[in-house]
């Protein structure tokens, strides 16, 4: 019996390798997160035909599919004492310019209009069965419970794991087409040419292997930012990274490769989550995001103490959640402008030999038992439960295993709330990474073609991806009513199937696996902390010669090894981006987290700015963008959302 024969008979679903069927839609998502979920439902309500093609199952698929504890663009919440643009203005200097304006103010503005659309859905946002009543953190007239800053109050505490299955039963009630285990692979483009209008994608089906080829008047791309460039490990890679395994940047190299423009791509900080050697997110004892303000105590129950911004020490934990004498209100997770966040003077911030010399003792430990007792269990139950991926693997784990949060402490390992030990060369696209530029529209510089959430440059959070997917659909249905049927270059498609079917054509080959671990080798040694032009370019070469030898032989057994294979080329496609960023950026920056040992000065002036890149005809064409690029964001957001504002 052939070799193909055998691993057709072991796969359980019917294999259709090289069958094509065509869609026609007037919106397509590429995506089904929360992004492209929210899109959907924008472009569904608009009455656009639609379409939503996603990797894994959109019910509970992408970053923020097992839930989210907080809500921190609500600044139009009626308790709220900040506005939306005084938020906006402190994101953006807390990170001296280099943030998305029109997507943040987007997020600060309608925020709290998506998650009131939620609460209709079936999301669960107040504190309805009153478990919390009484806490300095719930307003007793809404029921909303506040995180951070208890008395600016523009962030919630929700119940994030509800929302992915609302989310979905809204698409499939407005008769959105959810394309489940379908990788979207290429994005068509007018004429087949780089650099012209995106007319649809091409798809195949992770199951079955056929090609899916959608025709659209509009598409937008809600894909996640890429993962498993430095960090992966061939024997444990469901936690190579804090995203789930398979959210691979997929958007990102498809955008390349049709002719996008992409700034902040040099920005990568070292590993901080998830890793081969780390802990699960949220599984040790620290004082950050879920667990912020946790007491924190070392070996002998000596208490770390909390200080203001100004040194002060903070007396209780309800001091913790308020601003400074003279600060009106302060971002969660601190920062480096005139809105840092309180700190601990722990293992947090920090290094634990200064930590020793004050005769602090090892080991060092999250103290629940201490905190009062709804402090402790919004933390512990509510925060700890609600984030991604942590209500079974900590909440439940923990429990089950007999952790008592009201008399157990919960050691902090490594450096905190890192959860582990991670080299300086092992780096993550975290905080406010790079990706493609936009307009205000979210169109990015392709004509027919919008982004949302981790597609975005400088994306963010939960609140973030809700709030850009339902701009973004909104905005490419408008287009969609309004442009021409789309023309699909046949020769196009047909090189694509090419590509992908020459994967399964060998009896002998590489795996996945050794693929992805050798891009990874390759970003650690030549785009590691410190970059050169050198280490660069070596780098460049390398990526190219394993493209050309080692990626040659990579073989697929059945379509979901397709989908690993596709999704390593997709990966080192995103290595060769973030490499030719940093190329271009030929200055240090503090802010960017960039370091170049051949350019030591740091931010200097005429380098404080957005760099760009895009490929075009196989050139890397460099360019800039001044960083206060999108103007007034007041001012353009209310020239561009009139009918938004009217409806809603």
């Amino acid at each position: 019996m052939k070799d193909q024969e055998i691993r057709e008979m072991e796969w359980p679903y019917p294999i259709r390798w090289g069958k094509e069927k065509t869609v026609n839609v007037d919106v397509l998502i590429l995506g089904g997160g929360i992004a492209g979920c929210w899109a959907a439902i924008a472009a569904a309500k608009n009455g656009r035909k639609v379409a939503l093609v996603e990797k894994g199952a959109t019910i509970r698929s992408g970053a923020g599919g097992s839930g989210c504890d907080h809500w921190e663009s609500a600044a139009s919440n009626p308790c709220s004492r900040i506005t939306p643009e005084e938020l906006i203005q402190a994101m953006i200097r807390d990170n001296f310019g280099y943030n998305n304006g029109v997507s943040h103010y987007i997020e600060c503005r309608e925020g709290y209009d998506r998650l009131l659309d939620l609460e209709k859905m079936g999301g669960k946002v107040r504190d309805i069965e009153d478990e919390f009543v009484g806490a300095e953190f719930r307003d007793e007239d809404t029921k909303f419970l506040f995180a951070y800053d208890y008395v600016n109050r523009f962030t919630l505490r929700v119940w994030g794991t509800t929302f992915k299955p609302a989310l979905f039963k809204e698409c499939k009630r407005l008769g959105v087409d959810i394309c489940d285990r379908t990788m979207a692979t290429r994005l068509l483009t007018e004429g087949g040419k780089q650099g012209t209008r995106v007319v649809g994608a091409v798809c195949v089906h992770g199951h079955t292997g056929e090609f899916i080829v959608f025709k659209a008047k509009a598409t937008v791309l809600c894909m996640s930012r890429p993962t498993r460039v430095w960090l992966f490990s061939p024997g444990l890679p469901g936690i190579s990274e804090f995203r789930p395994p398979q959210c691979t940047g997929d958007g990102h190299a498809m955008g390349w490769e049709a002719g996008v423009e992409f700034t902040m791509m040099e920005k990568s900080v070292k590993g901080e989550w998830s890793g081969p050697r780390s802990f699960p997110p949220y599984g040790t004892g620290n004082t950050h995001n879920t667990w912020y303000a946790c007491s924190m105590v070392d070996v002998n129950g000596r208490e770390i103490p909390w200080i203001d911004r100004d040194g002060n020490i903070l007396k209780s934990v309800s001091d913790r959640y308020r601003p400074a004498p003279g600060q009106k209100f302060f971002l969660k997770g601190g920062g480096e402008s005139e809105f840092p966040n309180y700190e601990t003077r722990g293992p947090d911030i920090l290094p634990v030999d200064e930590l020793l010399e004050r005769g602090y003792k090892l080991p060092f430990y999250a103290d629940l038992p201490s905190m009062p007792e709804l402090e402790r269990k919004a933390i512990w139950g509510l925060m700890v439960g609600q984030e991604g991926k942590t209500k079974i693997p900590i909440l439940g784990a923990y429990t089950k295993a007999g952790f008592d949060p009201n008399k157990d402490l919960l050691q902090s390992y490594g450096d905190g709330w890192k959860s582990g030990a991670f080299l300086p060369q092992e780096r993550q696209l975290f905080g406010l990474p790079g990706g493609m530029v936009n307009d205000w529209e979210l169109r990015t510089n392709l004509e027919g073609l919008y982004a949302a959430g981790d597609q975005l440059f400088a994306s963010n959070c939960h609140g973030h991806a809700a709030a850009t997917g339902y701009y973004a659909g909104r905005h490419a249905s408008r287009y969609a009513l309004e442009a021409s049927s789309p023309e699909i270059k046949s020769s196009q498609v047909e090189a694509e199937k090419k590509r992908i079917l020459s994967l399964i054509d060998r009896d002998f080959g590489m795996g996945w696996q050794e693929l992805n671990a050798g891009i990874t080798r390759i970003m650690q040694n030549y785009c590691g902390e410190v970059k050169s032009e050198e280490l660069l370019t070596i780098g460049l070469k390398l990526l190219k010669d394993i493209a050309k030898e080692e990626a040659s032989e990579l073989r697929a057994r059945n379509p979901h090894e397709l989908v690993r294979c596709l999704e390593v080329l997709n990966i080192m496609t995103n290595a060769e981006i973030i490499l030719h960023s940093c190329l271009a950026r030929r200055a240090s920056s503090k802010h960017l987290h960039f370091k170049r040992q051949d350019f030591p000065d740091i931010d200097p002036p005429e380098w404080h700015k957005f760099v760009t890149v895009r490929h075009k005809n196989g050139d890397v064409v460099v360019g800039e963008r001044a960083l206060d690029y999108y103007g007034s964001l007041e001012d353009n957001y209310l020239a561009h959302n009139q009918d938004y504002l009217q409806r809603e």
